[in-house]
């Protein structure tokens, strides 16, 4: 059962963390129609724009397209773009000096002294995804999907299913499903090895494996409340090291940077979640809820709070205030930087995004029709605030005075369009 109508996508959660689809819940589809209902399409057509201050920009333009048949049967395709550009943390420290360094493409950055290095980067993501939702009698819906996505350095593929089991005279709503994908990992420049000095690399892909297991349920406890509990497994083996990132090593005196290692995280990872939500309807207004506990194998646990109000407006025009929390605690193997000299541990990375972070995301969606046209017209803006820990692990002398994961700001802004057919 749905808790929350199809709205245009989310804001991208972090730059360069790959933006493949989950194997489950590939697709957002209308409700599901009755026996007597004639056969509908709908097109819908999102735009994100997504700028981190002084960092990257996104612009991902998605179409979707569905057909929902008589028989409850629907059929949807979708096509998404991402295109990225700016620069990302490399994972090195801060020095007293000016800092020079070359990308696995030959682009030569410099780095001012004492500021954070930055690497830039470009790319530009294809995604195709497809899914078919066919009811089996009055209580069961089966639902398939299928995914592919391409860019220059990276390549997935992946199938799910999903399977809807309405007891209770529908008030109650059981869902199991699961999904596999299939990666490949292509470093420009080349595979370096794990903690090395990165001059010795790899003219190879690399794979990765992904198999993903949901259980959910929901219940309508009134006629105007309904809850949900959802359980989530991913089980992750292969490539999971970054292969752009950095870490610092330092002079075990000072704490000045001395030289540079390569990335290296465990070859496996399982992830699990928990996702409780609920959704009231007041005489006029809905409140959307939910909380979300996650943990997985390389000890990272986050909680996120997320709260939507939905005030109608007249003519089927609403607008939906939001807010987000999120905290999250850091993997056992980040660190700010390696001494030099010191015995290299098993694994180790410096990405902000495996360390200690806090998110606030607070943003408004405003839905309105032009005219008397059945279509709907969708905007959303948010802001989003992201702090970090300042001084992480391992850092020693001069490093402690740098603030080595500055606050960073970013807006999002989506427009959609809806059309009904």
């Amino acid at each position: 059962m749905q808790l929350e109508p199809p709205a245009v996508p989310p804001a991208l959660p972090s730059i360069r963390a790959r933006l493949n689809r989950a194997a489950l819940g590939l697709l957002l589809l209308p409700a599901a129609a009755t026996a007597q209902d004639p056969a509908t399409n709908q097109l819908d057509v999102t735009a994100l724009l997504y700028g981190e201050q002084g960092r990257a920009q996104v612009w991902e333009p998605v179409v979707r397209a569905s057909r929902l048949f008589g028989n409850g049967q629907a059929l949807a395709g979708q096509l998404t773009v991402d295109v990225i550009t700016g620069a990302s943390p490399s994972g090195a420290l801060p020095s007293g000096e000016v800092q020079t360094s070359t990308s696995p493409s030959g682009n030569v950055t410099t780095i001012p002294a004492g500021a954070i290095p930055l690497t830039d980067f470009s790319d530009r993501r294809v995604a195709l995804d497809g899914e078919w939702v066919l009811p089996f009698g009055r209580f069961t819906t089966t639902t398939l999907g299928a995914h592919a996505s391409h860019e220059k350095d990276y390549d997935s593929a992946g199938v799910n299913g999903r399977f809807s089991f309405e007891l209770m005279q529908k008030l109650l709503t059981l869902t199991v499903g699961g999904g596999v994908n299939e990666d490949s990992v292509s470093p420009i420049g080349g595979t370096p090895d794990g903690l090395s000095d990165g001059t010795v690399t790899y003219d190879r892909s690399n794979s990765k494996r992904s198999t993903s297991l949901l259980l959910g349920m929901s219940r309508v406890l009134t006629r105007r409340w309904v809850v949900g509990l959802d359980g989530t497994r991913t089980d992750e083996s292969g490539y999971l090291t970054e292969p752009y990132k950095l870490l610092s090593q330092m002079d075990p005196a000072t704490g000045m940077p001395v030289g540079q290692l390569t990335d290296k995280r465990p070859s496996s990872r399982s992830r699990n979640s928990l996702l409780a939500s609920s959704a009231y309807h007041f005489s006029r207004d809905i409140l959307y809820s939910s909380y979300r506990y996650y943990w997985d194998s390389w000890d990272v646990q986050s909680h996120t709070l997320d709260l939507k109000y939905r005030h109608d407006l007249e003519d089927d025009w609403y607008v939906e205030p939001h807010l987000r929390l999120y905290q999250q605690s850091a993997a056992t193997f980040y660190v700010g930087g390696l001494v030099d000299g010191a015995p290299l541990p098993n694994f180790a990375t410096a990405d902000y995004r495996l360390g200690d972070l806090t998110t606030i995301t607070v943003g408004t969606t405003f839905a309105f029709h032009i005219l008397d046209s059945p279509s709907q017209w969708t905007v959303r803006a948010e802001y989003i605030r992201q702090a970090g820990d300042s001084s992480p692990p391992g850092v020693i002398g001069v490093q402690r005075g740098f603030d080595l994961a500055p606050p960073i700001d970013t807006i999002s802004v989506v427009f959609g369009y809806s059309l009904p057919f």
